[in-house]
């Protein structure tokens, strides 16, 4: 059962799992169509250098990219960027990067920046940035080594090189902020814009 009032499915502009499980535990039908927009280029071009900016520009740029291509639908962007300091992070490459990433947080508390944000007709109309502060504990070399052995190819699929959903979960000693932050998906400010435009029935 769904709590979606729409004449349509909400659509998601994203392929991530994470993203697309809570909207499916939300109880909010959508379909997902991933936006084909080249974040680097965007990223490069708008001389952006702070990271809930960059963050805050890629999920309207995703978000109006499909929404163009979808008329009348309402269509969710979303984006996250990883700061420590004034270093931005990417996805790793690969289980060499995973390791040099993990070995710079150790010990350290980053910043995670996640953006949501909608649009209908190709125009936005409801945007949200949230942080999520987190703390890594110390790590060795031995313990970054096992843990990318465990954790396979997962790590090149998130910024940071961890899931907290999954094994990341054990890379941790403190996290301030609320899940869904985290997830990559500000779930609640999300909720409560589609309730005021009368799209939730609860």
């Amino acid at each position: 059962m769904t709590i979606w009032r729409g004449q349509h499915p909400l659509i998601l502009a994203s392929q991530s799992r994470a993203r697309q499980m809570l909207l499916a535990n939300a109880g909010i039908s959508f379909d997902a169509v991933p936006a084909d927009i080249d974040e680097r280029s965007v990223q490069k071009n708008s001389g952006l250098s702070a990271p809930g900016e960059i963050a805050g520009l890629l999920a309207r740029e995703k978000a109006c990219f499909v929404s163009s291509k979808n008329p009348g639908r309402y269509v969710v962007g979303a984006d996250q960027t990883l700061a420590l300091g004034n270093r931005l992070f990417s996805k790793p490459a690969g289980r060499a990067q995973a390791a040099d990433q993990l070995r710079l947080l150790a010990g350290q508390t980053h910043e995670l920046y996640s953006a949501v944000a909608v649009a209908r007709d190709g125009k936005l109309v409801f945007s949200n940035v949230s942080i999520a502060r987190m703390t890594m504990r110390h790590l060795g070399v031995s313990e970054i080594e096992a843990y990318l052995d465990q954790a396979g190819q997962a790590v090149t699929t998130s910024v940071g090189a961890y899931q907290l959903e999954g094994l990341g979960v054990h890379l941790f000693e403190r996290i301030e902020g609320d899940h869904f932050t985290i997830l990559g998906l500000p779930l609640l400010p999300l909720l409560a814009f589609l309730r005021g435009e009368g799209l939730l029935n609860v």
